[in-house]
């Protein structure tokens, strides 16, 4: 599966304590590397981690790529914020959607399941989402 991962995901992946690891390790089996993501996710993820090394050594081995400029899709994101405004979303979110968009064949990993079961993109299509069940 081509995947684009939120933070959500790779906390699950990374910590062995997440109610979501058992499901975010079974998942990352059948993830074709690298996934993507964008920085606004790293730095999230390392927040969430409380530690910049664990994903920047993802980025480094391989396992992520960063896949999005958010200097050339401002306007794009930009936006989706104004759109999505009463949902108060991140601006990881904002990116997420943003590439999904461009990459139309890859699913978002993610644990939020109830904002990105109503985000949209292109403004009117689905977001394809993978999370964990019985959410």
């Amino acid at each position: 599966m081509n995947a684009i991962v939120d933070t959500g995901f790779l906390v699950a992946f990374l910590e062995t304590y997440d109610n979501h690891h058992s499901w975010a390790k079974e998942v990352s089996e059948s993830i074709k590397w690298p996934a993507l993501t964008c920085e606004s996710v790293l730095s999230e993820t390392a927040f969430q981690v409380r530690s910049s090394d664990l994903p920047l050594r993802m980025l480094q081995d391989g396992m992520l790529r960063l896949a999005f400029d958010l200097t050339r899709h401002l306007d794009h994101v930009l936006d989706l914020a104004r759109r999505y405004a009463n949902r108060h979303p991140d601006l990881a979110d904002l990116c997420l959607i943003r590439m999904s968009e461009l990459f139309p064949r890859h699913t978002i990993l993610t644990v939020d399941e109830d904002d990105f079961r109503v985000y949209r993109r292109n403004k009117r299509d689905v977001i394809p989402i993978l999370c964990p069940p019985g959410r």
